[in-house]
């Protein structure tokens, strides 16, 4: 069992167990929207005029899934799963924003446009993350 965790591990790589949790967290975000929506929208006025909730539930879904299939891509080649992540966090992040300041919609809309900020940002810093050198393995001791 650890032997096959290792393996998991060492083909996911940082990069791809990065993208594994983005991509399980945004895509359970999005079910969440989709099947259980909010009754606060307050934040959320400027997404919800250029499309309705479930909309944006199955952008967050989508992000997630470009995600865990990037995940399992080479380093350098899982760059879309970054993105997407990041695209859908960055409008959710200034229509909090722009809710709180300058239309003062929402008095408290500062706090979700970092977390939501926070969590995209993370994407763009690990995009440019070079993977670990794998370790070589050496060859047994004989005494």
């Amino acid at each position: 069992m650890r032997a096959a965790a290792r393996r998991l591990r060492q083909q996911l790589g940082r990069r791809g167990a990065l993208l594994t949790m983005k991509g399980t967290i945004a895509t359970l975000y999005g079910y969440a929207q989709i099947g259980q929506p909010p009754a606060n929208r307050a934040g959320l006025s400027l997404l919800l005029k250029a499309a309705p909730l479930e909309a944006w539930g199955g952008a967050w879904v989508a992000a997630g899934v470009i995600a865990l299939v990037c995940a399992w891509l080479p380093p350098r080649m899982d760059w879309p799963g970054f993105l997407a992540v990041w695209g859908i966090t960055a409008p959710w992040s200034m229509s909090y924003l722009v809710a709180w300041w300058p239309l003062g919609e929402y008095p408290r809309g500062w706090v979700p446009a970092l977390i939501f900020g926070a969590f995209g940002a993370v994407c763009l810093v690990a995009i440019g993350w070079q993977e670990a050198p794998r370790a070589r393995s050496e060859p047994p001791r004989e005494t």
